[in-house]
């Protein structure tokens, strides 16, 4: 397991197994001409994606970023979007921490493939000594969103924290644990929080969900605000190239992370991690 180190924390990569999407729903207006030099889809046009989250360990705390899509699946709906039976539970164990050990959850928002580890398979929290922290406008999204994303979203992911009285709301930008700040971005969905490790790793979740994905313009069609996607994704490349920071791509089969530099023009991975 590939170990890094970000201001006051050891960062691990947690492999929480996989699932497949679409193709072209996956990189939007891009034809597939171009996205599939990277992802070789299969017969049904879906390619094999990752659920790649964080242990961070220090500053007195244990913390997970991000749950995956967890195990509390039919098998049908297994079978739909190629989900792998991992659990974020088990990853965590892999890396020598036992679940009562973590302190703390980010979820970066609220879509079943980031928030569906959060809860375990009898309905309670799955790290059970951890506040859980999520944008007060994800969590209002989540409960009340479009019947264009309305299937992206599973009220058994995060109202069972709700209940157990383990989650906490925040809002806006701000240091959510120490050393650790949120960015906020609102292009792929409404109130995701984009942490900012010890200003040297940044986990951008769906904004840059895998490596493929470094050209500001190649957005998903699952993002509600495509153009504010465009925006904010090269405001975050620029803050990446002007500070060095390491980017984490959370979707990303083949590249865990990778630093990224500008050249002609053009976003591009320097020393990536695979």
């Amino acid at each position: 397991m590939s170990v890094i180190h970000a201001g006051e924390y050891e960062v691990s990569f947690l492999n929480m197994g996989s699932i497949r999407l679409d193709g072209g729903a996956m990189f939007g207006v891009v034809p597939r001409a171009l996205w599939s030099r990277y992802f070789a889809p299969d017969e049904a046009n879906t390619i094999g994606l990752a659920c790649r989250g964080l242990l961070l360990q220090g500053a007195d705390r244990t913390i997970v970023v991000d749950t995956g899509a967890g195990t509390r699946w039919t098998d049908k709906e297994r079978t739909r979007y190629g989900i792998t039976n991992r659990d974020v539970c088990d990853a965590v164990v892999e890396a020598g921490v036992s679940v009562d050990a973590v302190t703390d959850v980010i979820l970066t928002h609220l879509h079943f493939d980031h928030a569906g580890g959060a809860v375990a398979a009898d309905g309670e929290p799955a790290f059970p000594n951890a506040t859980y922290t999520v944008q007060e406008r994800a969590l209002s999204w989540a409960r009340s969103p479009t019947e264009r994303d309305a299937g992206s979203f599973r009220a058994d992911d995060y109202e069972p924290l709700v209940r157990a009285g383990v989650l906490r709301v925040v809002d806006g930008a701000c240091e959510v644990l120490p050393d650790i700040c949120v960015r906020l971005s609102e292009g792929h969905t409404t109130g995701l929080q984009i942490p900012v490790i010890g200003d040297a790793l940044v986990y951008p979740a769906d904004l840059i969900p895998t490596s493929a994905h470094l050209a500001p313009a190649w957005v998903m069609a699952y993002d509600i605000r495509p153009l504010q996607s465009v925006a904010e994704k090269r405001a975050l490349l620029l803050d990446a190239v002007a500070s060095g920071w390491q980017i984490v791509y959370e979707h990303d089969p083949n590249v865990t992370s990778s630093r990224v530099i500008e050249r002609d023009g053009r976003f591009v991975m320097e020393a990536p991690i695979a």
